[in-house]
């Protein structure tokens, strides 16, 4: 285990039971979250391309425009 988990969980222990459960269930929706947004990333690439393929296409057709961030 890192040294740092370590020391949370260290941390942890010293902590209430309720507060414990608590944060292991924030830890455990956080890792769930991050799976969702893994796997859909994965998921998705192949409409990503055909979008960035798309972009790519109309910025080579003089379709697009520079983006200028004070006029946003």
């Amino acid at each position: 285990m890192a040294r740092t988990l370590d020391t949370a969980i260290a941390k942890l222990e010293s902590l209430p039971a309720e507060e414990q459960d608590r944060v292991a269930r924030w830890l455990l929706d956080e890792l769930h979250d991050e799976e969702l947004w893994a796997n859909q990333f994965v998921t998705s690439q192949e409409a990503l391309s055909k979008l960035a393929a798309e972009a790519r296409a109309e910025n080579a057709a003089g379709k697009t425009t520079e983006l200028d961030p004070d006029n946003l």
